[in-house]
Formats: structure tokens, C-alpha cells, sequence
């Protein structure tokens, strides 16, 4: 008998200070019924009574006590509903393409090169040899007939 008398005069506190708790961790403009600082005397003078009455009466009808870190998201919460976030996938997306684009062009201008230099032609004019006049050589000169 006096260990469940034990068990329930524990219980009733952890329920008490849960509630004080949650209580004292809520925004005042979202507490419900009665103002934040009546709420603790409630919870604190009536123990049981007063924390029943603050989860059912007092607290915000999110059920969540506290609130997390406000993040930077639109309207309903979702990331994806804010103008700016999606402004800044698109601008990623973009970006990521671009980059892209670039090495393959330059892995096509390497793999050309590479092919060029296995064949031995020259890549431009200024490979090709020139006489101490800066003038293409007979050879690489093209005649015409």
C-alpha cells in the first residue's frame, strides 16, 4: 500500500513539473485561457488539477510546449514553398549544368588534341615549321595545280 501511494505521489510530479515545464517554455501569446503567469499558479498551487487543466485549457493547440529554431521557409513551413529557396535550387541547377557543359567540351578539345597528336598533324599554323623568315615551309605550303 505505501509503495503504490509512493508510485502515485511521484507520478503526480512528474506530471506536475512537466507541466510547469512546458508551462514556462511556451510563448506567452500562445498560451490559451488565462494568462502565462496564472497558469503557474495554477500548475504550482494544484498540482494534478492545474496540470490537467494546462494540457487541456492552456496550452497551444499544436500540442508542442516548445518551439524549435524558426528556419527561413515560407508560409506553411515546407522548404519547397518558399520563392527564394526555389530561386536558389534553379540558380544551383544552372550552375551545375554550365559546369558540366564546360568539362565536356573541354574533354571533347583533349580527346581531339590527343587524336591529333597520335595522327601527327599539327594543331594550328604555328605549329607547323617555318622558315627563318616566319614563312610556311615548301612542304606544308599547299600548290595549287
Amino acid at each position: 500500500m505505501v509503495r503504490n501511494l509512493i508510485f502515485l505521489a511521484l507520478v503526480a510530479l512528474a506530471v506536475t513539473v512537466y507541466a510547469l515545464i512546458e508551462c514556462l517554455r511556451t510563448p506567452s501569446s500562445e498560451v490559451r485561457s488565462l494568462p502565462k503567469a496564472g497558469w503557474v499558479a495554477a500548475i504550482v498551487l494544484l498540482p494534478l488539477i492545474g496540470a490537467g487543466l494546462w494540457f487541456w485549457l492552456g496550452r497551444p493547440k499544436d500540442n508542442s510546449g516548445a518551439r524549435p529554431a524558426q528556419t527561413r521557409q515560407g508560409p506553411t513551413g515546407a522548404p519547397d514553398d518558399d520563392p527564394e529557396f526555389l530561386r536558389n535550387l534553379e540558380r544551383q541547377r544552372r550552375n551545375k549544368a554550365r559546369e558540366d557543359e564546360l568539362r565536356r567540351k573541354e574533354a571533347e578539345m583533349e580527346a581531339r588534341e590527343r587524336k591529333l597528336r597520335e595522327e601527327g598533324k599539327p594543331r594550328n599554323d604555328e605549329d607547323k615549321p617555318h622558315d627563318e623568315g616566319g614563312n610556311p615551309t615548301e612542304d606544308t605550303q599547299r600548290h595549287t595545280p
